[in-house]
């Protein structure tokens, strides 16, 4: 089986995709990686679509949400954020932007004079720290290899930092078994109590939302796509019922089941 996630190597989404598969490739975006699996290019794709401190990846969610994919499996990994430099004395600090999110206070404290850069990748970030001494990198601090320094380690705002990737395959892999569902509503109208409207098939059946997002449907300004996890799987006969609610709701828009998948927890 081959993977493709963020690169370069080294990423956490690398890291993440290692619990997937042994062949792993990169991408530079989400939306390219959502786009290789949803044509077929690649069996399985692993994206961040959630993190514990800074909420959720819109990019991913706009890209699940865009194209035929199908969501088989969560992974759960904790982030430890290191300062990785050629030395004590630097002027940028380069990573992924929720990477420097992610380390605000600490940043903002010990080097508030710092030009901080946002690239592609906290990878791309350690990558620039090995080119140039005048750079400092935020990533792992596994990646702190040859000439540089691991100048401070677990600098994210919360110790308890994590971020959960979705495992995309083909749309037709998508499976109605698991402890955990994703959805795509848009329903393609806007009157009061139209989310409680939602929301209340789940409630009625005893169904936990565990996430509940709106992201713009980029047709109309305040015209929007929710995006919906639930604890419970597509085989059970409550999620039936609710969806079927949801889809009678939306019959002016549409209801995307990315599928039921359970959750893997990697640790390393």
């Amino acid at each position: 089986m081959e993977a493709v996630t963020l690169g370069p190597e080294g990423t956490y989404s690398h890291r993440a995709a290692r619990a997937v598969a042994e062949e792993i490739d990169f991408r530079q975006s989400v939306t390219a990686i959502v786009d290789a699996v949803a044509s077929g290019e690649y069996d399985r794709g692993v994206i961040p679509v959630e993190n514990s401190i800074e909420g959720s990846v819109t990019e991913s969610l706009d890209a699940v949400a865009d194209h035929a994919v199908a969501v088989v499996r969560e992974v759960v990994t904790p982030i430890r954020h290191a300062l990785l430099a050629q030395g004590e004395e630097f002027e940028t600090i380069a990573s992924h932007s929720q990477a420097l999110a992610q380390c605000r206070s600490y940043l903002e404290s010990e080097y508030p004079e710092a030009t901080l850069e946002a690239v592609a990748s906290t990878a791309r970030g350690v990558e620039r720290a090995r080119e140039d001494r005048s750079v400092a990198g935020i990533g792992h601090p596994d990646n702190a290899e040859g000439v540089l320094q691991v100048l401070a380690e677990d600098i994210q705002d919360q110790s308890s930092n994590s971020t959960r990737f979705f495992v995309l395959a083909p749309e037709d892999e998508r499976s109605a078994g698991g402890g955990k569902t994703s959805l795509v509503v848009y329903p393609n109208v806007n009157y009061p109590g139209l989310l409680l409207e939602l929301l209340v098939p789940f409630a009625d059946r005893d169904i936990n939302l565990t996430r509940v997002e709106s992201r713009p449907s980029g047709t109309r300004l305040g015209d929007y796509v929710f995006h919906l996890d639930i604890e419970a799987g597509l085989y059970e006969s409550r999620t039936t019922e609710a969806v079927a609610e949801l889809e009678a709701l939306a019959e002016d828009g549409w209801v995307c089941r990315l599928g039921s998948y359970d959750t893997e927890h990697v640790v390393e």
